[in-house]
């Protein structure tokens, strides 16, 4: 029997800039607005009854006017919903090896920050409350 499996690439993700976005133009003139985010996976652990985390980190690309309008907004620590798709990708490094990356080609980015609150300046580190510093992986 042949099995027929349909396609089904979703990813949704929360977490944080890790550092100030980079838009970019393609050689046709699409805006590209590239940054990473971490995600910070917690669990118990109840042999030594304490909280352990492990970190991830993911690439995004956000394309069109969207790429525009979130550079505006976006910054190192700034906490964002991401839905889109999983794409990976290859080249070889200047040594010669195969190197791999998995990236999300972004369909949706919100940013979650609270209106009002502004992107710090250029040098600055944006202002969080105290008890969530901890958490950022980074």
């Amino acid at each position: 029997m042949d099995l027929r499996l349909g396609n089904l690439n979703i990813v949704i993700i929360l977490g944080r800039v890790c550092a100030d976005p980079d838009l970019r133009y393609t050689p046709s003139g699409a805006a590209v607005l590239g940054f990473r985010i971490a995600y910070d996976r917690r669990w118990l652990d109840k042999t030594k009854n304490e909280w352990q985390s492990d970190p991830s980190f993911f690439n995004v690309n956000v394309w069109g006017e969207s790429a525009e309008r979130l550079s505006k907004t976006l910054h190192k620590g700034s906490p964002v919903l991401v839905q889109g798709s999983l794409r990976s990708r290859s080249w070889e490094d200047k040594e010669g090896r195969k190197c791999y990356a998995v990236d999300i080609n972004a369909h949706n980015v919100q940013n979650l920050e609270k209106q009002g609150e502004q992107a710090p300046a250029k040098g600055e580190e944006p202002e969080m409350p105290r008890d969530q510093l901890d958490d950022i992986p980074f």
